[in-house]
């Protein structure tokens, strides 16, 4: 075997190893040669793809459904099939080929993974001989979209409203009322409900606040939700026949994921719910929406001297400088199978029916 090692690699721009709108990732693609060796072609890839998929049984039928979305597929060919016969020759010894990729500055979904879902943003390598498997490469990086502002309501007042009778095992009405702020919260940030509650009953009630995660895949038509409780909290009953103003600051944890609003196969979303617990009765409950922001932005990288990478927009066309076999820098991600976490919070594309390609 002549190629003893293949692998792609990029370097971190802040602590959290995020990337987000139009930041650039630099990175090399490393490849080792235990002695001269012909090379068709070095291909580096760029993607961002969304895909949902989950089986169903009814009445001893099988059903699949899938879906998928592709944000950008940019590729470049650092080195082409088209020198000395289509091969280029290269030394023994260690490569490093230098890239550098614009992530495009659009409105581009998270990084997200579950068992039936992922968003995936990964760079990958692709090398070519002959008469020779295709040896590929790839990285995973964690994407964080920015925080989107014009989200319709995401700055105004939440309010809900409930009245319920109380018949069995006690008599009279209880009603409530909650309100939040606003919509929008960092990750990190604290959230103030205020819930109002009148207890015109014999019986006392409960409250309790429930912070939950609601997480949505679309696919053929059909639909499948998983809910997840994230934070719980009780407070004093109300007794019979009186009246009390419950106010509570909820922090968002700051691992928790941004919300996801921007794909039309994968949404994660977050409620509030506040409910009183009446023993022996249905429970009186409203949910208020919550959307989850991040709480920072990556900053811009530097770019690279011409000299020292192929540069390349997300669409455009491609301008190639010869590839490099000097020292690489210090990497801060190797090639992985699996995305990379979102800071402390375990996070988390175009395929056709014919032919899928694993992310």
């Amino acid at each position: 075997m002549t190629i003893k090692h293949f692998s792609i690699e990029y370097d971190a721009i802040n602590s959290e190893n995020t990337f987000t709108h139009g930041d650039t990732i630099n990175g090399r693609i490393i490849l080792e040669a235990s002695k001269e060796t012909k090379i068709q072609s070095l291909i580096f890839l760029a993607q961002g793809r969304a895909e949902v998929r989950w089986d169903e049984h009814y009445d001893q039928n099988h059903y699949v459904y899938w879906s998928d979305e592709q944000y950008y597929d940019v590729k470049h060919h650092i080195l082409r099939e088209a020198r000395r016969n289509g091969t280029e020759v290269i030394g023994k010894g260690r490569h490093a080929f230098p890239f550098s990729f614009k992530i495009p500055d659009r409105k581009i979904p998270s990084s997200f993974k579950s068992s039936i879902g992922k968003i995936v943003h990964k760079v990958k390598a692709e090398l070519k001989q002959a008469m020779k498997i295709t040896k590929k490469a790839k990285a995973h990086f964690t994407f964080v979209s920015k925080a989107d502002m014009d989200i319709p309501g995401l700055l105004e007042a939440q309010y809900g409203c409930k009245d319920k009778s109380v018949r069995f095992f006690g008599s009279g009405t209880i009603s409530m009322d909650v309100h939040t702020k606003r919509m929008g919260y960092k990750q990190g940030e604290a959230l103030k409900v205020t819930a109002e509650i009148s207890n015109h009953s014999t019986r006392s009630v409960k409250p309790k606040f429930i912070l939950y995660e609601k997480r949505s895949f679309f696919a053929q038509g059909h639909r499948r939700v998983h809910t997840k409780k994230i934070l719980k909290e009780k407070v004093e009953a109300v007794a019979s026949s009186s009246k009390e103003t419950v106010t509570r600051v909820i922090p968002i944890p700051r691992e928790l994921p941004p919300s996801i609003l921007n794909c039309s196969i994968i949404k994660l979303e977050y409620r509030l719910k506040i409910h009183l617990d009446i023993k022996c009765a249905s429970d009186p409950e409203i949910k208020l929406p919550i959307v989850v922001l991040p709480a920072f932005e990556a900053p811009a990288m530097k770019p690279l001297p011409p000299s020292a990478a192929v540069v390349f927009e997300e669409f455009g066309n491609p301008s190639q400088t010869p590839w490099s076999t000097a020292p690489q820098q210090q990497a801060a991600h190797q090639s992985v199978d699996d995305p990379p976490p979102y800071a402390a919070f375990a996070l988390y594309p175009s395929i056709t029916d014919s032919k899928r390609t694993a992310l």
